[in-house]
């Protein structure tokens, strides 16, 4: 009987990957983006994470994240499993939220997980067990603003589903189900990041950085990052290195003298007029993504001054897991 349900499962997600290939290519022009691209802020996937989020309980006015999420199939619902990862503690809460064709939705972390600082990670399943689907149809962003004036609107993380049951052994008995990251099941992750055009403070910018381990056990808590170890580079492609540690899931910071320590220190490394880049990777071999966000306060009245924010770029990849609680959608 098992062996026949699993059969039957496999069977309907292949007739339907063949129906929905059909239906795309009637409905859109050009090629379907390929499932096995690696994960990107650009395209359509299984999996979402958004990289930072956080709201004020007395006054959201001032600092809040707006999500936004959208079913792009015109023909099939979906069903999404939302876990919000508090980046300090690494505690994790989940709630369902259940798409129509073609449907977007948007909402408030004030409204959803007030006075919470982390990420937001968003997976696709099916709507009878709750287990992994490949249902690469799922596209969002977010807006978050801080009380310090920090502010940006960024793309969703994306990562596809590559095997039509991504968690083959995932049933009606399972309570558990693994996300597998590792070019088979899923794509796989990025281990080095880069941020780059990092501005001087002496020019007056601030640049705040998160960066999330991608891995973790959900039915206890998000993955520690570990150290990290960095390079910042100046604008003559001098290398000055650094190590960060952290024994949280996010790893948030303010570029300054204090942090990254190199020597000379970052004011010096990027004097006024100048610009900068670095590189950073977890020593423990883990998947991370993370995000800037620079606020200038003379960009009212300095052509060449700006506030900005985008996703880190990546550089290299690796392979990581999350393992998630499953239990039928409630919507």
């Amino acid at each position: 009987m098992q062996t026949s349900h699993r059969f039957s499962r496999a069977y309907l997600a292949f007739a339907a990957l063949l129906l929905m290939t059909s239906v795309g290519f009637a409905a859109d022009p050009g090629l379907l983006y390929p499932a096995t691209s690696e994960a990107s802020d650009q395209k359509a996937g299984s999996i979402l994470l958004y990289n930072i989020y956080s709201s004020s309980p007395a006054n959201p006015s001032t600092t809040n994240t707006r999500f936004n999420i959208t079913n792009t199939n015109a023909t099939q619902s979906a069903f999404v499993h939302l876990f919000f990862v508090e980046g300090g503690s690494c505690s994790v809460a989940d709630r369902y939220i259940c798409l129509t064709p073609s449907q977007t939705m948007t909402f408030l972390a004030s409204e959803q997980d007030p006075g919470t600082t982390g990420y937001l990670l968003a997976v696709a399943v099916d709507g009878i067990f709750g287990c992994p689907e490949n249902f690469n149809y799922l596209i969002g962003d977010e807006y978050v603003k801080f009380e310090s004036g920090h502010f940006a609107n960024l793309g969703a993380e994306t990562i596809a589903a590559i095997a039509a049951l991504p968690d083959s052994s995932c049933d009606g008995n399972s309570v558990v189900a693994t996300l597998a990251l590792n070019g088979v099941a899923y794509n796989r992750v990025p281990r080095v990041l880069a941020l780059d055009n990092i501005g001087a403070e002496g020019d007056g910018n601030n640049v705040r950085v998160w960066i999330n381990r991608v891995g973790g056990v959900l039915l206890g808590g998000g993955g520690s990052t570990g150290t990290f170890f960095g390079i910042l580079y100046d604008d003559a492609e001098q290398a000055h290195s650094f190590q960060i540690s952290s024994g949280t899931c996010q790893r948030g910071f303010t570029l300054s003298n204090d942090l990254p320590r190199t020597v000379p220190r970052f004011t010096a490394v990027i004097p006024p007029g100048q610009t900068g880049w670095l590189k950073l990777w977890s020593t423990s071999d883990v998947g991370i993504l993370g995000a800037a966000i620079n606020r200038n306060n003379n960009s009212g009245t300095n052509a060449g001054a700006f506030n900005s924010g985008h996703n880190l770029h990546k550089l290299r990849l690796t392979s990581d897991s999350y393992v998630i609680p499953v239990f039928a959608p409630s919507c």
